[in-house]
């Protein structure tokens, strides 16, 4: 008899018949238990115990409040006004989801662990003295590539703008030369001249298309140098503002004229006169896109599409403005005049100023980075001061002095640089900290593709903002608007003095001998009367009782007084 491999040792002797018998179990009971042990043993899960690495805790590690307020999207709403028990339970599991969003995008932050940095001067020396070779020799070759200066002294004075996410440039002189590139790479897009004067330019909502305001009207080019538009009514225009959620191209002109034109459905939104001179000088609040113009009196003023008249005036100097910025928060506005100051103020609150400053020539170009350092161009001189806004700053952070005057400055966004465009070139300087470190790929993505690119602006138009929407308090739209007592009054009494709609009622001809001209007037005379008592009945349900006291509520012994006394007691 020959061994079966599954139950005898094959290390055993042959010669022997004792068999080794391994691990048979049959398991008892009938087959349906069976069965049913192999069901719970197949759905089992296996659970994996992490140790705790801070005993102190249980469970997750709490989120730091000042996290959840930062990322929070403001109150929830209670569902106790809601009547049904459905839509109960639905506003309570949108709740939670809002909730439990706010909550992984605080921890989520713990992800970002770039951040900015700054120059750190040794003992006897200060941060002003360094200059840009220095600068550009002692940072990595990545960093140092982003220095340099292009010599354009034919065409000058020149203008110079970023797109939102800081990869390409787009420069114009005041002479008709006009190019876009891509700064990084250094790749050009397009290089031209207009062969007329160009006071101003701005992307659009995409790094395909930018406009320029030459001599007369605005005209509107892709990024190969063709012409696409040619918008007339935007005539003389000195500056432009370009606002990326409401899709308006703001603009301000010679004759003192603010306009909105809706880049997506190519319609001026508004235009009308401020009625206060020349604007040359505009800036847009980020926060809420209201436009913020400076003027010779020392004021600034504040607009949107939806006010012929300014939302908000503040006298910021004695003398007349020569430049204003407000930072990328929306929270500070600075503004210098020609009498050689510069003010910081609370843009949201429109008081101040938070701080004072005495500088050496007027300064006539302000523009603040993402981490709030403010560049200053001077003539042929550009300062740039870190944490100016909050506390006073000593003296300033970085200095650089250039051979003609500055004409704009800008810092670029999520990069260390300032860009300076002078009458005869444009430079790009290094400035360690003025950049956001961390970048959120769905807003701005400096390195998107041509399909993100696309995807980008298709939400972004789905997403677009109505410019009735420009207010100064942009929370206010979530507030629910209750007419008041007066208001309800009002309505009422107005309602009293509305006419009865005519009626121009028509009978169906009938046949001969049946409908004469008598019975016809009699049924329009009918019909009119019928729709005239309709509408007094209803005016006189919604119409208040003018003069009438307040019905007496009746008490339960009411019913034991004489009839008299009754009367008298209702009335």
């Amino acid at each position: 008899m020959g061994k079966f491999k599954r139950y005898y040792d094959k290390a055993g002797d042959e010669s022997t018949k004792e068999a080794v018998v391994y691990n048979v179990d049959p398991k008892p009971g009938p087959w349906g238990r069976r069965q049913a042990d192999k069901r719970i043993k197949k759905n089992k899960k296996i659970v994996v115990k992490i140790p705790n690495p801070d005993p102190k805790f249980k469970g997750k590690v709490p989120i730091p409040k000042k996290l959840l307020r930062k990322h929070s999207r403001g109150k929830g709403i209670s569902p106790k006004g809601v009547r049904t028990n459905t839509h109960q339970k639905r506003l309570e599991k949108k709740e939670k989801v809002i909730h439990f969003a706010t909550k992984q995008a605080a921890r989520a932050e713990v992800l970002l662990t770039e951040d900015a940095g700054f120059l750190e001067a040794d003992a006897g020396e200060t941060t002003t003295q360094f200059t840009q070779k220095q600068i550009a020799e002692s940072v990595d070759i990545t960093a140092a590539t982003k220095s340099f200066e292009l010599k354009l002294a034919d065409f000058g004075p020149y203008r110079m703008k970023y797109t939102r996410n800081g990869r390409h440039l787009l420069i114009g002189g005041k002479k008709g030369h006009v190019a876009a590139f891509d700064w990084v790479t250094k790749k050009l897009h397009c290089e031209m001249n207009v062969m007329e004067s160009v006071h101003d330019i701005s992307w659009l909502h995409i790094e395909t298309m930018f406009a320029v305001a030459q001599k007369e009207w605005v005209y509107i080019y892709d990024n190969q140098g063709i012409e696409l538009h040619c918008v007339k009514r935007l005539n003389r225009v000195t500056r432009m503002e370009f606002l990326p959620y409401h899709f308006l191209l703001a603009s301000c002109s010679d004759s003192g004229y603010l306009s909105w034109l809706d880049i997506s459905i190519g319609q001026l939104v508004s235009q009308f006169n401020t009625n206060l001179g020349r604007l040359t000088m505009l800036s847009q609040n980020p926060w809420n896109a209201v436009l913020c113009v400076g003027h010779a009196k020392g004021v600034v003023s504040m607009w949107s599409p939806n006010s012929k008249t300014p939302l908000a005036k503040m006298l910021c100097h004695k003398a007349p403005l020569t430049a204003l910025h407000v930072d990328p928060k929306g929270q500070f506005l600075a503004t210098a005049a020609s009498n050689r100051e510069l003010k910081i103020w609370d843009v949201r609150k429109l008081s101040g100023p938070l701080q004072e400053y005495k500088l050496i020539t007027a300064a006539n170009n302000l523009n603040f980075s993402q981490k709030n350092m403010l560049a200053l161009g001077m003539g042929n001189v550009v300062e740039v001061y870190r944490d100016c806004c909050m506390k006073p700053a000593k003296r300033p952070y970085l200095r650089h002095r250039f051979v003609t005057s500055v004409g704009n400055l800008n810092f670029c966004p999520y990069e260390d640089v300032l860009g300076v465009a002078t009458a005869t070139s444009v430079a790009s300087l290094i400035v360690p900290g003025a950049g956001e470190a961390n970048f959120d790929a769905l807003e701005a993505n400096p390195f998107q593709s041509k399909s993100q690119r696309r995807e980008a602006e298709v939400k972004s138009l789905l997403e677009k903002i109505q410019p009735e929407l420009i207010t100064l308090d942009p929370t206010s739209i979530v507030e629910v608007d209750l007419p008041t007592l007066k208001d309800k009054v009002e309505a009422k009494q107005k309602l009293l003095h509305v006419k009865p709609p005519r009626i121009n009622f028509t009978p169906r001809n009938k046949a001969k001998g049946k409908g004469g001209s008598v019975k016809v007037a009699k049924t329009k005379k009918i019909v009119k009367e019928q729709a005239k008592k309709e509408f007094i009945k209803n005016t006189k349900d919604l119409a208040p009782k003018f003069g009438s006291k307040a019905e007496k509520e009746q008490g339960v012994l009411d019913r034991f007084l004489p009839k008299k006394k009754q009367i008298i007691a209702n009335k």
